[in-house]
């Protein structure tokens, strides 16, 4: 049997959906296929990557992709948007299941010194991690 696929969106695919493309793998990469996407897709930032191993999260299948990727080819049962501007921006196409808006604030457009944008970082990642783990609780059909 086919795994629900998981698509988690935002602007360039740096930041936001790539830590929780990462961190679902960590808790239900079992149970689901999960991919991330951007509209926009820029180099994965570097703190992205830095504070998922902080915490042990294998990163080296981590890259930007594209929203065209996947749009037309892909079936997902959960298309994820992380970031305001995705949610608004991002079209319906066939083939996507039942469609969620997770905003969380974009650690990358934060201005500050290397250990308080690191701090940022975390704090993102932490509130994505709580909301993943909230998420696969609270509905017993996940």
């Amino acid at each position: 049997m086919e795994k629900p696929r998981v698509l988690f969106l935002c602007t360039s695919n740096s930041a936001r959906s790539q830590m929780a493309e990462a961190i679902l793998r960590k808790y239900a990469g079992e149970k689901f296929e999960v991919h991330s996407a951007g509209l926009e897709p820029m180099e994965i930032n570097p703190y992205t990557l830095k504070v998922l191993q902080e915490v042990g999260i294998d990163t080296s299948g981590l890259y930007a992709k594209p929203l065209s990727k996947y749009l037309g080819n892909t079936h997902f049962s959960y298309l994820i948007t992380v970031c305001s501007k995705a949610e608004e921006r991002c079209p319906l196409f066939p083939g996507m299941g039942k469609r969620l808006h997770w905003p969380f604030e974009d650690p990358a457009e934060f201005r500050g010194s290397e250990e308080e944008t690191l701090q940022k970082f975390r704090e993102i990642r932490d509130q994505i991690e709580e909301h993943i783990k909230s998420w696969l609780k609270e509905d017993d059909t996940l």
